[in-house]
């Protein structure tokens, strides 16, 4: 069984950050992502180093990158561009994430791509958007985290604001807004036969995450004075505590009746709770949590806390989450080619999705091409013409990433 996009065609121009993060989404779901690698990732020139590698592609645990076929195609060719479009042809979906302009002066734009297939859907992925003044500006996640107001209620007191690794701009408000937006135009599509271009801005999918901030802000719940809110460890039931062994854990008793259950373990005083809703009471509230949490060790923590209804967990590595018995029984990591990283999500009843193994750059591109009707003796030419580049010794022989 193969999952929900099963027959969705995916053709992704090879980029960084959001728009592999949702190519693979994409193919963790069932689709079949074709991804267009520039022929200079094909093979790393020697000495070159781990990180230009990386920039470049080259990296078998790139797993972003996971589930796709590669083919490695030179659009700067007059020849390779046609291989692309003629892919794109064919195509259901079409992911760029180029800096405005590119595209078009490729020559593989949206207006080029939908006249030879109107039915295309045409998923842009950038930073700041098409339009605006910093549309043409070179920028990262912080960046665009910073310019949504998010990177400001991510402040600590007495400490510069430390956004949340890359997982704000290039994941939750860029990958996963891009595929929620190619998911809505092929329904859409469903209905009127017409793709359309969808413009996927991480600055508009941050500013979208920080809706229940604005809401709270104009409410008068949320102040710009760092550490005094509720989801910014200013508030005593809602927070992260040491414990005895240096560890962590992490409680969330929004709710009076869980956190009246925590007090209850941690043999707590009744009265913190009736002061749950003063702010004015939480500086020495969470003094008095931090020190009976540092009573025990997170082990023993976890002991007491799991047979308690209440809002807790502790704060794993990354080595130790994967072997956490409920991310265990989950199957929440799974281990791929020898490396263990994120299951697909989410579950589906019928049509479950599965991660791929990840490609090697240009290792698809001959099957890929025989596949869509290119006659063997054009993709030997094409080759020739350094139009196309086919990565060497293949692991497995006409094997799909997938």
């Amino acid at each position: 069984m193969s999952g929900p996009l099963e027959g969705i065609r995916v053709v992704e121009l090879q980029g960084r950050g959001p728009g592999p993060f949702g190519g693979m989404v994409l193919s963790d779901l069932g689709a079949d992502v074709v991804t267009v690698a520039r022929p200079e990732t094909v093979h790393a020139p020697v000495g070159e180093s781990d990180h230009e590698r990386s920039l470049k592609g080259h990296r078998r645990f790139d797993l972003v990158t996971r589930g796709r076929r590669s083919v490695a195609i030179d659009l700067k060719h007059p020849e390779g561009l046609e291989v692309a479009l003629r892919l794109v042809d064919e195509a259901d979906v079409l992911v760029e994430a180029y800096r405005p302009g590119v595209a078009e002066r490729l020559g593989i734009g949206p207006e080029v791509c939908m006249e030879r297939n109107p039915s295309l859907v045409y998923a842009r992925i950038t930073g700041w958007g098409q339009d605006g003044p910093y549309a043409a500006m070179p920028g990262h996640d912080i960046n665009y985290v910073a310019l949504s107001g998010a990177l400001h209620a991510l402040a600590r007191p007495g400490t510069a604001p430390a956004p949340p690794l890359n997982l704000l701009g290039d994941y939750g408000g860029g990958g996963m807004i891009l595929v929620i937006g190619i998911l809505a135009a092929l329904i859409e599509r469903t209905r009127s036969g017409r793709g359309q271009v969808v413009d996927a801005a991480m600055i508009d999918g941050v500013a979208l995450l920080t809706t229940q901030l604005r809401g709270m802000r104009a409410e008068g719940l949320w102040s710009d004075v760092p550490g005094t809110n509720v989801l910014d460890l200013g508030a005593p039931f809602y927070n992260v505590y040491e414990t005895a062994d240096g560890r962590h854990l992490t409680i969330a008793c929004g709710e009076p009746k869980f956190y009246a259950n925590l007090l209850r373990a941690i043999g707590a005083e009744d009265d913190l709770l009736s002061q749950q809703g003063n702010p004015r009471t939480w500086p020495a509230a969470k003094e008095r949590l931090a020190t009976i949490f540092k009573t025990k060790t997170l082990a023993q923590w976890c002991s007491i806390l799991e047979n308690v209804d209440t809002c807790f967990a502790p704060v794993l590595t990354l080595d130790e989450a994967p072997t956490h018995p409920h991310n265990v029984t989950r199957r929440t990591f799974v281990e791929i080619d020898g490396i263990v990283q994120p299951g697909a999500a989410p579950r589906f009843s019928r049509t479950p999705a599965s991660p791929g193994r990840v490609p090697r750059s240009g290792e698809h591109t001959t099957e890929t091409l025989l596949a869509a009707g290119f006659p063997a003796e054009e993709i030997s030419r094409l080759r020739r013409a350094g139009a196309i580049v086919q990565a060497e010794e293949e692991a497995d022989s006409g094997a799909m990433a997938r």
